[in-house]
């Protein structure tokens, strides 16, 4: 028998092999390297091509998360140690060796949480600065178009900052600093809103007024110099921060706004301006 009728009859063998499985619990094929193999269902358990999973995360990841509203359980080990690594380690390491910083009235920060940290704003050094000289983590309201990039959007995350929209106090603002008065965080802004004129306030906003309102929390004005001259040499620099008296919460949000405005002058030498 030659080699063409061989080939011939393996083939009509399998054909009927092939249909009788097709009607068994052998119908499953793997195929491997190109060549298909039955496979019994109890022996090897059917698993969703990768391809599938790869699309399914694919599309969690492209799905618009909402960084304006965080639960308290958000506010967790994992950010509080980043935020001591980042900015109580890193960032203070920094601010010694560069800016030769001096801090002025710790005495004043109160043991509990009760209170917003309220400072006025110079440069993108602020926020971190804060939460290095501060006993607790701090997490800071930060514009809503910040987290529109992808690196900074996962740097502020991890930090503990959520997003807010400056023109009006939104309802997941407010759930938010309530959430924050749960932990053993605290609420941190800057009421001007955005980076001020050396020697001038001005452009200061109500709203932390409203919150100190809302949530029961008193003000601890922060006053900041210095952070506005970018240095790079060691000890060129100089940032001096001043710690006020804690501003009790009141149902007048004026009061409030006045005597923030007040403390500010007082401990950076700054004079308000309409």
């Amino acid at each position: 028998m030659n080699k063409a009728v061989l080939r011939r009859t393996a083939s009509l063998n399998r054909e009927p092999l092939a249909a009788a499985l097709s009607n068994t619990p052998l119908k499953r094929l793997a195929c491997v390297s190109g060549s298909c193999y039955a496979t019994h269902s109890h022996h090897v358990p059917y698993r969703e091509p990768f391809s599938d999973k790869f699309k399914e995360v694919f599309i969690l990841a492209k799905e618009k998360r909402n960084y304006s509203k965080r639960d308290a359980s958000e506010f967790n080990k994992f950010r509080t140690f980043w935020q001591i690594l980042v900015c109580g380690w890193i960032y203070m390491f920094w601010y010694k060796v560069v800016y030769r910083l001096e801090v002025y009235g710790r005495e004043n920060v109160p043991e509990d949480n009760e209170y917003i940290v309220c400072a006025n704003h110079l440069s993108n050094l602020d926020p971190p600065l804060l939460c290095a000289i501060l006993p607790r983590r701090v997490s800071f309201m930060a514009k809503k178009e910040l987290f529109d990039k992808p690196l900074l959007r996962w740097w502020m995350d991890w930090l503990g900052a959520f997003a807010v929209n400056r023109e009006k106090l939104g309802a997941s603002t407010i759930k938010t600093a309530m959430s924050i008065k749960k932990t053993d965080w605290v609420l941190g802004l800057f009421p001007q809103g955005t980076r001020g004129e050396y020697g001038v306030i001005k452009n200061v906003s109500k709203g932390f007024a409203n919150l100190a309102k809302v949530t029961k929390c008193g003000i601890l004005p922060i006053g900041i110099l210095g952070t506005q001259e970018k240095k790079k040499l060691p000890f060129s620099g100089k940032i001096i921060v001043k710690i006020g008296e804690v501003i009790p919460y009141s149902d007048n949000v004026e009061d409030m706004v006045k005597s923030w405005i007040a403390s500010i002058e007082k401990l950076t030498g700054f004079k308000y301006e309409e």
